[in-house]
């Protein structure tokens, strides 16, 4: 055997051994399995995980969001009969009932195609990844991002940023991104900065630090707001929850002085406060009927 023939035998089982150890390619999803999917590391390798019980929730349970539901509601209605549709970004209060409306959005319009898949923000740089495999598939799938926000460096933003309109390919036509968030421009904003801010004639030149921070939120084609809610908007709510778990209410003034001393004592008269005391109520009732 000639030296090159022994330096090409000896490159191809290097190569064989570097194969063995690279991570095996992640199976197909079973999509059939569940209308809801998280994106899971194993092993270095990604791959959908179906989600066994999603949290179905039905829109009309939702209380005191009415604007935020009609318009959330008409671009998912939009997106799933296959016409143009934005990425939503809903900020505001916690507990306020962003997470669940985009869950209610899954529960109403599954039975037409639409998937939901939960990705982590440390995940957001495999965003690519998630979008090939979803290529070509006859669903419509909502990329869900909860509870998210940045800090400076992190990864996960610029793949975001890319993902939503910065690629040189161009967005799949069945993919979607909706996020919450506390922060409407997804990460934290010091008083510092500010003062980069330039003044030419009546106009208002952001610094650069700024304009990096409001250039992810504005790829969002909307943008969703939501508020605390006031005490009576708050009794609606748990009113609408008590009703929905079959809770009895035999003395409406006695649940309403309970229901806001729960929130007190949370410090929060949320629409998760609301959903909490309502659970609280039933569970208590159901044990006193029952003996």
């Amino acid at each position: 055997m000639t030296d090159i023939a022994r330096l090409i035998n000896r490159a191809e089982q290097l190569l064989l051994r570097l194969e063995q150890l690279l991570p095996a390619p992640s199976p197909e999803p079973e999509w059939g399995e569940s209308i809801a999917f998280r994106w899971r590391k194993r092993n270095g390798s990604g791959l959908l995980e179906p989600v066994g019980q999603p949290h179905r929730i039905r829109l009309r349970d939702l209380q005191g969001v009415d604007g935020q539901k009609k318009i959330i509601d008409r671009n998912t209605r939009q997106f799933v009969a296959g016409q143009p549709a934005n990425n939503v970004l809903l900020t505001g209060a916690r507990g306020t009932g962003k997470s669940s409306l985009v869950k209610a959005m899954l529960d109403k319009y599954a039975a037409k195609g639409l998937r939901l898949i939960e990705v982590e923000k440390h995940d957001l740089i495999d965003l690519p990844d998630i979008v090939d495999r979803l290529h070509g598939r006859p669903e419509r799938f909502i990329l869900f991002c909860d509870d998210l926000s940045f800090e400076s460096g992190e990864p996960g933003y610029k793949a975001l940023k890319a993902a939503l309109d910065g690629s040189v390919a161009a967005p799949p036509e069945n993919v979607l991104i909706y996020a919450t968030s506390n922060r409407r421009h997804l990460m934290p904003e010091y008083l510092e900065e500010n003062l980069g801010a330039q003044h030419v004639g009546t106009e208002v030149h952001e610094a650069e630090a700024v304009e990096e921070k409001i250039s992810l939120s504005e790829r969002f084609g909307i943008w969703l707001s939501f508020y605390p809610f006031d005490q009576d908007a708050y009794l609606d709510i748990v009113e609408g929850w008590l009703s929905a778990l079959g809770a009895p209410v035999p003395d409406a003034e006695t649940m309403r002085r309970a229901a806001l001393q729960w929130a007190l004592g949370r410090g929060s008269r949320s629409g998760r406060t609301a959903w909490q005391f309502a659970r609280d109520w039933a569970g208590k009732a159901r044990m006193k009927t029952e003996g």
